[in-house]
């Protein structure tokens, strides 16, 4: 194996690399005002070379973050070259364009160029959810009416903020003028830009340490030796196809049939060590709602990630230089005009949940031929957008809610979790009613509803919230119709809902997707969480794993009887009933 540098050496320049992008992170966290950054760590760091390349990233990065990050970077650099604009010292650029690179609108991303010597030698970048973008209604998620892309908010393509290290001020009062709660989102913007340059000093230093060639050459090596893990990895699957078909609900309550039940189809074909994957029959894109998701920023970072976890799991390869060499064996194709690759102006700022979907489709599909490296089907996310006005200001909070993976080989799948490309934390209740006129009301996991198997699905949560003041609510979200699959055996598991109590215990069942709508004081919402699949066949769970959770009142004992044919007496599983009972139904 030949290097460019000692390995040692680059062992050392990786893990410089990797505390930069960290301490960015943590930087931006504790500058930032917003929940969604400071609590949901829904924010990505990351640096990369002069052409965008990827050499490391924030650990506590949320993966459609840092994963799009080259992706922005090339679409500044196409948009820079059109104008024929050229990249100074002290210049920050902000970018958003979802057909160049970004994942969605209210991702906006910062970049810092770096120079070492008079040369570009690379960028500093900042991404995050921001609460409001300047689109229709208020909140930047549970948009998903919006006709196209004009309608979701905000675009920046490759916009100068700071000039040469001075605040380009227009563009600044531009976004304090057409942006809710400015305060918030300008600020979070603007710890964003603060972050990106301490990363960008950082990574200064370390040229000015080791030199830009030498730097160079050990990222070089980094990137070649995350491309050699993933090759061999992927060279341990047998050749051939391996294909899987899901479907998302769209939109139920509509009238039109090509809203709703839409099919995500992939196949994937292995060939050595690179995998192709094919994104044909998955729907058609929905041309006036927002459920498309780009093909650079949304689907390959799906596919990117949920290869990346299942063949190279940290929890046998630890930690690897997590770069652009990993995605160099991959490669994706989508027809134009499909869900997974929609047409400019087809809108996409609600691509999360469909996106989401899209991975899990992926692991449904390599799930045979790594059948012990996957989960069951997992239970999707939603986002709920509440907004209002409180003492004569304007309010904006949104709560992501969690998911769960299915059951995995040797282990229960994870409760209450966001999965795949979404891993961003909950917001503390303490945190919620002490800044918002909201109320949580319970917070706890489901019962009885997790998809069954000798390794049982994760389980949903359930979550309450009432308004303490006229606000108003909208909802993204997927997985209230089609059941996270089972695995080898398991049974599905259970799809979300959610529910609107007025005054009076009216209770309104609502689809997965709710436009902007407004609601009393009083008003509740319960979300029902869903549960993932179950992996292997149910009667090969172990009675004492069943017993726990009957006793964690997770199960009933009439379903440990009727599901798993474990007889339950006081507390204790009756053994002898227990195996006349299998052996019966086996």
């Amino acid at each position: 194996m030949n290097t460019r540098v000692d390995p040692f050496l680059a062992a050392v320049i990786h893990g410089a690399l990797e505390n930069v992008a960290i301490e960015m992170g943590h930087k931006l966290m504790r500058m930032s005002y917003s929940s969604i950054i400071r609590e949901s760590e829904d924010f990505g760091t990351a640096l990369t070379d002069a052409t965008g390349r990827q050499l490391c990233e924030c650990t506590m990065s949320t993966p459609l973050q840092s994963g799009p990050i080259p992706g922005y970077i090339e679409g500044i650099l196409k948009e820079l070259d059109l104008r024929g604009d050229e990249i100074r010292p002290g210049d920050v650029f902000m970018h958003n364009d979802p057909y160049a690179g970004a994942s969605h609108g209210p991702d906006v991303g910062f970049a810092v160029p770096i120079f070492h010597g008079g040369q570009l030698a690379g960028f500093s970048v900042t991404t995050a959810h921001h609460l409001d973008i300047g689109a229709l209604t208020p909140g930047s998620c549970g948009i998903v009416d919006a006709v196209d892309t004009y309608a979701e908010g905000l675009q920046f393509k490759a916009i100068r903020v700071y000039d040469g290290g001075k605040k380009v001020e227009p563009v600044w009062q531009i976004l304090r003028s057409n942006i809710r709660i400015a305060d918030l989102v300008v600020g979070d913007m603007e710890a964003q830009v603060a972050a990106a340059r301490i990363g960008a000093e950082r990574y200064s230093a370390l040229l000015d340490q080791y030199g830009l060639q030498t730097v160079t050459d050990a990222y070089e090596d980094l990137l070649d030796y995350s491309e050699r893990l993933m090759r061999d990895a992927i060279s341990s699957i047998p050749d051939g196809s391996y294909n899987a078909r899901t479907h998302i609900d769209g939109y139920l309550d509509s009238d039109d049939p090509s809203l709703k039940d839409l099919p995500i189809e992939a196949t994937l074909t292995v060939k050595g060590s690179e995998i192709h994957v094919d994104m044909t029959g998955t729907a058609p894109q929905t041309t006036h709602k927002p459920i498309n998701m780009p093909l650079v920023g949304t689907v390959d970072c799906a596919v990117w990630l949920t290869l990346r976890s299942i063949l190279l799991d940290s929890e046998t390869y630890g930690s690897i230089p997590q770069n652009s060499g990993l995605t160099r064996p991959i490669t994706i194709y989508a027809p134009r005009g499909c869900l997974a690759n929609p047409i400019f102006p087809a809108p996409v700022i609600a691509r999360f949940c469909p996106g989401n979907a899209l991975a899990d489709t992926i692991m449904k599909a390599i799930a045979p031929a790594v059948p012990e490296q996957v989960s069951a089907g997992i239970g999707n996310l939603r986002v709920m957008a509440f907004s209002g006005v409180s003492g004569g200001s304007q309010w904006v909070h949104m709560e992501i809610m969690e998911g769960s993976y299915g059951g995995r080989f040797g282990k229960d799948g994870m409760d209450a979790v966001d999965t795949l490309y979404a891993n961003t934390r909950n917001n503390p209740v303490e945190d919620i009613e002490a800044h918002l006129p909201l109320r949580v009301l319970n917070y706890e996991l489901r019962e009885n509803v997790a998809g069954i198997g000798t390794w049982r699905g994760g389980i949903g949560s359930i979550r309450g919230f009432e308004l303490l003041e006229d606000g108003a609510v909208s909802i993204e979200g997927d997985g209230q119709k089609f059941k996270p699959w089972g695995f080898l055996g398991g049974e599905d598991g259970s799809p979300a809902n959610v529910q609107l109590v007025r005054s009076g215990n009216v209770v309104e069942e609502l689809p997965s997707k709710i436009p902007y709508r407004q609601l009393a004081k009083g008003d509740r919402l319960i979300a029902f969480g869903p549960c993932g699949g179950g992996y292997g066949e149910p009667k090969k769970r172990r009675s004492e794993d069943v017993l726990d959770d009957v006793l964690d009142g997770l199960l009933t004992e009439d379903g440990a009887r009727a599901h798993y044919g474990v007889v339950i007496t006081d507390g204790k599983v009756d053994q002898t009933q227990t195996q006349r009972l299998r052996s019966q139904t086996s």
